[in-house]
């Protein structure tokens, strides 16, 4: 396997690291935008990059179902198909199999979809299915083909979904295709059992990735229970190798995670928030709707640099009231400049070794309380 990662400082449990692709190098702990269609919706790309982006994400089922691996893989893949330069992970559509539940039958042999579209077309997803085609979009990074459980769940339900996901894990990875700058995650699984996430965690490190995923978790559990299953994984996975917490998070969910070992990171809350008027600060989350910001002439956070915050509130609000499509887009990039803000402080602290002072001061400010 030949996607190379660097552990460069450590602080406690949080890390710092770098990971190499063949499409440059990316620095963590890293927040992955998400673009599920080869598109970070109402960006381009270059206003993802402004963003300090360095990695983004794409989905293989919704890829698979539109335009189709083959026709992107005509098109040069997804990297010159969206016109991302930069490193691309993509997702093996094992999400879609919760989110998707109700179009779904799962089998030992793999996942046949109902097509969302239209409802009629039935796709069969195999673990090797999933690997061919993330190979198709040109992927740097490669996830195995997994299957989410709702939470809760009962035990029984979630031990057979353990071995289950180490067979698909195994299948995955033989169907891999070794190449210099790329590699495959393994998806750590388990609900809420913390035996079962170390014995996912074991079986993994056994057949052995590049790096590792955290699955299952976001998926509506408290803060508290998705706290306590990383500190019960992270122990168990190898520490030259980095580990990704999967559809997380909030800023408070991310420091948390980081806290704990976690290097990477992918959730749609900034753009989607983007889109339906939110704005992440520092001092919390606004909602750009309220008439309070009619006459406000401040910027949406003080201390960013993007080109919405070089207007002010006021016309944000404006924008918004008048469904006006530049208010998502500003709203949108404002939102990952502000994660991505957030991801370059995590990492300075923990080079200086200062990131548990840092989180309690963030976490002050962000709720109110400073």
């Amino acid at each position: 396997m030949s996607l190379k990662f660097d552990l460069i400082k450590v602080d406690g449990n949080a890390r710092r690291g770098r990971v190499h692709t063949a499409h440059g190098d990316f620095e963590t702990p890293a927040f992955m935008a998400v673009g599920t269609a080869a598109t970070v919706k109402a960006l381009t790309m270059d206003m993802v990059r402004a963003t300090g982006t360095q990695v983004i994400l794409g989905n293989t089922y919704h890829l698979m179902m539109r335009p189709g691996g083959d026709l992107v893989e005509k098109m040069g893949g997804l990297h010159k198909f969206g016109g991302w330069t930069g490193p691309i992970l993509t997702d093996s559509g094992g999400f879609q199999v919760m989110s998707l539940s109700n179009l779904v039958k799962m089998r030992e042999e793999g996942v046949e979809f109902t097509s969302h579209i239209d409802g009629g077309i039935k796709h069969f997803l195999r673990p090797e299915d999933s690997v061919n085609i993330q190979h198709q979009l040109d992927s740097n990074i490669t996830m195995v083909l997994d299957e989410c459980l709702h939470l809760p769940t009962t035990r029984e339900r979630a031990e057979k979904n353990v071995d289950m996901v180490a067979r698909w894990a195994k299948r995955s990875k033989d169907a891999f295709v070794n190449r210099a700058g790329y590699g495959i995650f393994g998806i750590v699984q388990g609900a809420d059992y913390p035996d079962l996430r170390e014995k996912s965690a074991k079986q993994l490190t056994e057949i052995g990735f590049d790096g590792y995923a955290i699955g299952g978790l976001a998926v509506g559990e408290p803060q508290e229970t998705m706290f306590r299953m990383i500190a019960t994984t992270t122990p168990h996975l190898p520490t030259d190798k980095p580990r990704y917490l999967m559809g997380v998070g909030t800023p408070l969910d991310i420091l948390g995670a980081v806290e704990r070992g976690v290097d990477m990171f992918d959730c749609v809350m900034p753009t989607r928030a983007g889109r339906t008027a939110q704005a992440f600060t520092r001092g919390g989350t606004m909602n750009m709707k309220n008439a309070r910001f009619r006459t406000d002439m401040a910027p949406l956070d003080d201390k960013c640099g993007c080109p919405a915050c070089k207007l002010s509130r006021a016309y944000i609000h404006h924008l918004v009231k008048c469904n006006e499509i530049l208010g998502a887009m500003l709203l949108t990039q404002h939102n990952l400049w502000f994660y991505q803000d957030l991801m370059r402080d995590i990492r300075e602290h923990i080079e200086n070794g200062t990131f548990a002072q840092f989180k309690n001061e963030f976490i002050k400010t962000y709720k109110g309380e400073n």
